[in-house]
């Protein structure tokens, strides 16, 4: 829905017309034109079949965006009611799944598309210290499916950008530390995949407030700022929030080692824990 919502707002824009235009030309309402162009409501296909008639669109992109339409009903491969997992969290895991870019910050934490197995499970049970055993094995579950994306043939490109601070941070003892230093630096020879560290003479940083994703979707829909906090998971579309966090990353990606220096590190401290 946020697909098909993004392109017909940029068709509008590209015929020249308001609101209040197509509402003359089609019968749409404007509070209905609103609610589609917004996403918050599923187009019926007359209405669609209307806009595009309006827009002047035919042929493939017609056909696409009325499969788009078809498509917006349908959820993705979790959802919250079957999976046990809070609604937000799931929310974010369906859009990782369509994204074209992920951009990750994180200040603490390995992320978690590149977390092994065993330290998914120390980071959520330190993390999560009421959960029971099966709460724990459910979220490790859905982070190794989550982390599927990278292996398939159309994968994401994955730049990631890592505090040093959570390369020491012990989680789960030295084999594990061991395991998943050398686990990202293999990780970093994929060509999809770019991982770097903000080494600790980098003195203060703009991402010290806290860890964030940015999830690019291409053309077809805007992104989104996903951060996870203490406080709830929070989605940020504005574009004032965009670009902020944009500037942010580009600024981290400057102070920060080169990819090569990167798995230098990481091959050297996972030495500290033979």
């Amino acid at each position: 829905m946020r697909r098909l919502a993004a392109e017909l707002r940029r068709l509008r824009d590209a015929a020249g017309l308001s609101q209040e235009d197509v509402t003359g030309q089609t019968g749409v309402n404007v509070a209905t034109l609103y609610r589609i162009e917004t996403g918050r409501t599923k187009p019926q296909l007359r209405t669609l079949n209307a806009l595009l008639d309006t827009y002047g669109v035919t042929g493939p992109n017609r056909e696409a965006l009325i499969l788009l339409q078809k498509d917006a009903g349908k959820r993705g491969w979790l959802n919250t009611s079957d999976s046990g997992l809070p609604e937000q969290y799931t929310a974010y895991i369906n859009f990782e799944a369509e994204a074209r870019e992920i951009l990750n910050f994180e200040a603490i934490f390995i992320p978690g598309l590149l977390q092994t197995p065993d330290y998914a499970r120390e980071v959520i049970a330190g993390v999560l210290p009421t959960a029971t055993d099966d709460d724990i094995q459910r979220r490790v579950d859905a982070r190794l499916k989550r982390q599927e994306l990278l292996s398939v043939p159309e994968a994401p490109q994955l730049w990631a950008v890592i505090d040093e601070a959570a390369l020491h941070r012990r989680v789960g003892g030295s084999s594990v530390m061991r395991d998943q230093l050398l686990h990202l630096a293999t990780q970093a020879r994929n060509p999809h995949i770019t991982i770097q560290v903000v080494p600790f003479k980098a003195g203060a940083h703009p991402g010290m407030p806290g860890s964030f994703i940015i999830l690019r979707f291409g053309p077809i829909a805007p992104d989104i700022v996903y951060i996870d906090s203490m406080g709830g998971d929070l989605f940020l579309e504005e574009e004032a929030e965009l670009i902020r966090h944009n500037m942010v990353f580009e600024h981290l990606r400057a102070i920060a080692l080169s990819p090569s220096e990167t798995v230098t590190l990481l091959t050297s401290l996972s030495e500290d824990h033979d």
